[in-house]
């Protein structure tokens, strides 16, 4: 639905009578088997990392319903980037966009993109001094971070958290670890995040690069020294004049 910029279409189970894609190639019905569990994996998976073998819940298929010579689709997946790392940002991004916003409307972009939201980095204005670390402390007790995110970088409005040469610069320059990175030690998150121990469990890190304001006042940051609109078209023009002094 969010690549075609429409709700899909949808259609009927044969024997369970639940929603299913319209037009998918293959449809599996069955039914968990409760307090049953069996050994599945190791896999490799989004993190980059082969998971190890857990008790997982046991599925009974009992209708399988598929197209005149379905199609099997699959995404190859690891370290990023992949094929599913393309896909991932209507699952990451937009989630936790849409929970920060109901309640801190200054968050102007979320990305979530690398490692599906282990880490994101969000561009915010702020209220007051210690705003962007509430913005972060929220972003992981989110209904997505809650399990996801683990790292949380923020930076102010004028930084695109897409760009990541921007982000670094708001880190080298903005950042002072005594007072900006905060750590909270066991805290909720998938069970395949690598560095978890035990599984499920993982301190988060909060790391505040945005500009400290008031009653938040401290560092000396002035007025930063940014290109002037017109900067681009005279870089351009120089570029041109380069090439054609030959």
């Amino acid at each position: 639905g969010a690549l075609r910029g429409a709700p899909a279409p949808i259609a009927t189970a044969p024997l369970t009578g639940f929603d299913v894609p319209w037009g998918s190639e293959v449809v599996i019905e069955g039914v968990i088997e409760s307090r049953k569990r069996q050994i599945e994996g190791p896999f490799g998976e989004f993190t980059g990392h082969y998971s190890g073998g857990r008790r997982m819940p046991v599925i009974r298929v009992d209708r399988v319903s598929f197209r005149t010579n379905p199609v099997f689709e699959s995404l190859y997946l690891g370290m990023p980037w992949t094929e599913c790392d393309y896909l991932v940002g209507p699952n990451t991004c937009v989630p936790l966009l849409k929970q920060l916003r109901a309640e801190f409307p200054e968050v102007k972009a979320v990305n979530a993109m690398y490692t599906h939201g282990l880490m994101v980095i969000i561009s915010t204005a702020k209220r007051y001094g210690g705003f962007a670390k509430a913005v972060g402390m929220r972003a992981m007790t989110t209904p997505h971070g809650l399990g996801y995110v683990s790292q949380v970088i923020l930076v102010d409005e004028d930084v695109d958290p897409f760009n990541l040469p921007q982000v670094m610069w708001a880190m080298s320059a903005k950042v002072n670890p005594k007072d900006d990175v905060v750590v909270i030690p066991n805290l909720s998150v998938l069970e395949l995040a690598p560095a978890a121990q035990p599984a499920g469990i993982t301190s988060k890190m909060i790391i505040d690069a945005t500009t400290p304001v008031s009653p938040d006042v401290r560092g000396n940051f002035s007025t930063p020294a940014k290109d002037l609109p017109e900067t681009a078209q005279w870089a351009a023009r120089l570029q041109s004049m380069l090439a054609n002094r030959a």
